[in-house]
């Protein structure tokens, strides 16, 4: 690898999945993107289904997406990522179960540190700082960066429409030629109704694999 290649900055990312998951930018073209994945939705209605069914139904979905995409800006994040299509069979509803929250972090260096700090320093305090009951903390590289896995399950919080606990996990990444930046791809699932589920455990395995073949883009 020449010395341009290793100093050229990082512009983005790839995360590699399958059709049943749309992305959703946060910061800009976030209306044309709901409203293109409710209308894609709206079209796998049987067309034999009761008009009035139809009606109740779209509002309801319409709701319920715009509320998590709404929740999820309120993050500050970049990019959100929903399952909206059926994996197979004739079903034309899509669950809201699952999301990937992918957002930046700014972590301040510690005080009287000056110039360029090591990653490392932070991976560290990320480690140590965890307050949450039964967390698995562990660190590890994606794609040449230094990255922190977190993973939790979370209470139930009606107040922000969270009716049930989730399982949840988090890899803190630090952005290559930037100690300051963090990449941070959050993944939340219900399972089946119970965060420690069979459903969660395949959930969470397939985000790792997802995390696994994260990619930066750079330019």
């Amino acid at each position: 690898m020449t010395t341009e290649q290793t100093t050229t900055s990082v512009t983005g990312y790839r995360l590699l999945l399958p059709d049943q998951w749309a992305q959703v930018p946060l910061r800009h073209g976030t209306e044309n993107a709901v409203h293109r994945i409710l209308e894609d939705a709206y079209t796998r209605i049987p067309k034999e289904a009761p008009p009035d069914k139809v009606g109740p139904y779209k509002r309801e979905l319409a709701r319920r997406f715009r509320r998590a995409v709404a929740q999820a800006q309120q993050t500050k994040g970049l990019d959100l990522y929903l399952p909206v299509k059926p994996m197979g069979g004739s079903d034309f509803n899509f669950s809201l179960g699952a999301s990937i929250l992918v957002s930046e972090s700014l972590l301040p260096r510690r005080s009287g540190v000056k110039g360029t700090g090591e990653p490392t320093d932070v991976a560290v305090q990320l480690l140590s700082r965890d307050g949450v009951d039964g967390a698995d903390l562990s660190s590890g590289e994606i794609d040449g960066a230094l990255a922190v896995r977190h993973e939790y399950v979370a209470a139930a919080n009606p107040d922000r429409s969270a009716e049930l606990p989730s399982r949840r996990v988090e890899y803190i990444v630090s952005v290559p030629g930037d100690p300051d930046r963090w990449f941070v791809a959050a993944f939340s699932t219900i399972g089946g109704g119970n965060p420690r589920d069979e459903l969660a455990e395949a959930l969470v395995e397939w985000f790792d694999a997802v995390m696994a073949n994260f990619r930066w883009r750079q330019g």
